[in-house]
């Protein structure tokens, strides 16, 4: 059982409806302190409510939740909390320098360490010599920066990213890859919700995937990306006999051509293969390897249909 205070977010049995819809059905999950945790899902699978309710914005209809060790209606607790919506609207009039100044203030930061604070982070987005500049000025790109580095000015313990690299190109992708691997080196819990999978790949500890509002299933990346793989095997003389005793040792078994696909769970099973390939008569060139990615695994998991 994982103690109490590695515990960053707790929830159980969290359950919103609006009307006759239920938008989460039962939200149950554990994320650990200084940990980088993805949340996944199709649209309309509740992941945005869900985020609502962890962050007090939407009452739950059901259930309990703790952040940091406090229950949702502890208002001190947001105060160690940075948040990056995905749909956010900020004021037009306001200047770079001026919308992080409002959010310090917000936050009660003494003046002297707001404004360091904001040189400091708008060194680390690229936006120094855009201080000055209007947000209605602002590229999408621009845009994201700076709400990303608002959600990061209260050096929060706990921040929640929706979406965090909507607008940017690849080398903006990289730099909230970089700030990322930043806020785990600290210690700073990172709850991400993208839908770039090759980004949660390379960044997550792990992942949770949600589907029709309900969590079912959570990994580490490491162990999902070591459990299934499909294997490419190019022999000669596969017999219809052979690939029945080959479909004993693996999943998904078929012949194309002098190739022979098949899904196995384990690297374990790889020596058993050839084996039985050899005994069987056929003529092995080459054993290929192939493992899945996040997004083979997303579309295993949650369907093709995304559950709606």
């Amino acid at each position: 059982m994982v103690p109490t205070e590695a515990v960053a977010i707790s929830s159980q049995g969290l359950k919103k409806v609006f009307d006759d819809k239920v938008a989460v059905e039962d939200l149950s999950l554990e994320v650990f302190r200084g940990e980088v945790f993805g949340f996944l899902g199709p649209n309309g699978a509740g992941k945005t409510t869900s985020v609502k309710m962890l962050l007090g914005l939407v009452h739950p209809t059901e259930g309990s939740a703790r952040l940091l060790g406090s229950p949702l209606n502890d208002w001190r607790i947001r105060q160690r909390i940075g948040f990056l919506p995905e749909h956010f609207r900020f004021h037009d009039w306001v200047s770079a320098r001026e919308f992080l100044t409002l959010h310090g203030r917000l936050y009660k930061m003494p003046d002297r360490v707001l404004q360091a604070r904001i040189e400091e982070l708008l060194e680390l987005i690229g936006l120094t010599q855009h201080a000055s500049k209007k947000l209605g000025q602002f590229s999408k790109g621009m845009l994201q920066r700076i709400g990303l580095a608002q959600s990061l000015l209260n050096q929060p313990d706990l921040v929640f990213l929706d979406e965090p690299t909507s607008g940017l190109d690849p080398l903006g992708r990289r730099l909230v890859r970089d700030i990322i691997r930043d806020l785990r080196a600290r210690g700073t819990t990172v709850f991400l919700n993208s839908h770039l999978l090759s980004e949660v790949e390379i960044t997550c500890d792990r992942v949770s995937f949600v589907k029709k509002g309900r969590v079912v299933q959570t990994a580490t990346m490491s162990s999902l990306m070591e459990s299934e793989f499909t294997v490419d095997v190019r022999a000669r003389g596969v017999t219809s006999e052979l690939l029945g005793r080959l479909s004993c040792l693996a999943s998904n078994v078929r012949l194309d051509g002098e190739h022979v696909l098949l899904g196995l769970s384990g690297e374990d099973h790889l020596p058993m293969i050839t084996r039985a390939l050899v005994e069987g008569g056929a003529e092995v060139f080459s054993v290929t390897p192939q493992r899945l990615s996040l997004e083979d695994l997303f579309v295993k998991i949650i369907g093709t249909d995304g559950g709606l």
